[in-house]
């Protein structure tokens, strides 16, 4: 028989695994005593105070402000990569002037410009946002300028044979060929978009997850850390597989190795 040399089946719900396996992990821990309650919170500890916050809305507030300003500047970050990626990826001019900047812009953390936003913007909700956006950019541009470049010249050569339009060539050749490099950009955007939402909401925010769980530290309640922690978690995990299912169903007509 032919040997199989891929990764096989997809396993049903085998995205939750890892994360199952984890948690039972720290629970066994925490039950035993291996896991000191006064360094690591036990896993019902941390279920029982989100049940207390849930009951007192704080949970509920913080956490929908924190996902508008991540949804916020994600949108804002996504879309101005893509545009940029678009000019720089199609025209030489664009190239010119927007692949040197992007480029400077990708060898400094976003983290470093926290300081220079806090001048510019103050504290408010206005750096909280740009700060996220500017973390998404440069994945989602780089990404889809690269899936432009790599366009087959062939199909760029077919569009010019059957006269389409620029507008008609970017709409039927250059944007289908740039969905997967657009989309793992996205995907790796989602991601910069929490990390970046983690340390922004600690500098001095007054709601949100990251208040929360500052607040928290001042009075040493572990347990309302590690309930920010999870809730940081299961949001980025949530919204990575939302962008592959919307991957895998857009992009149905490839077959690549997972299947």
């Amino acid at each position: 028989p032919r040997r199989r040399l891929g990764p096989g089946r997809r396993l049903p719900y085998g995205l939750a695994i890892g994360p199952a396996l984890l948690l039972a992990g720290w629970a066994v821990a925490s039950a035993t005593g291996a896991l000191d309650a006064r360094v690591l919170s036990a896993p019902w500890t941390v279920v029982a105070t989100a049940r207390d916050l849930i009951a007192d809305g704080r949970l509920l507030s913080n956490l929908l402000t924190s996902a508008q300003r991540a949804f916020l500047g994600l949108a804002l970050g996504v879309g101005l990569g893509t545009v940029l990626a678009l000019l720089a990826g199609l025209t030489r001019v664009g190239e010119a002037l927007v692949d040197g900047p992007v480029q400077i812009k990708r060898a400094i953390p976003t983290l470093a410009l926290i300081p220079l936003l806090i001048l510019w913007f103050g504290i408010g909700e206005q750096m909280k946002v740009l700060t996220i956006a500017l973390g998404v950019v440069i994945p989602v541009y780089v990404h889809t300028h690269a899936a432009l470049r790599t366009i087959d010249a062939r199909y760029v050569e077919l569009a010019e044979t059957v006269r389409l339009s620029r507008w008609q060539f970017v709409r039927k050749v250059a944007l289908p060929g740039a969905l997967p490099g657009f989309l793992m950009g996205v995907r790796l955007a989602v991601t910069g978009a929490w990390l970046a939402l983690v340390v922004v909401e600690q500098i001095n925010a007054t709601s949100g997850i990251g208040h929360m769980m500052s607040l928290a530290r001042s009075y040493g309640q572990t347990e309302i850390i590690l309930l920010g922690l999870v809730v940081y978690g299961l949001f980025g995990l949530a919204s990575d597989s939302a962008v592959r299912l919307i991957e895998r169903k857009t992009l149905s007509w490839r077959r690549i190795l997972a299947g």
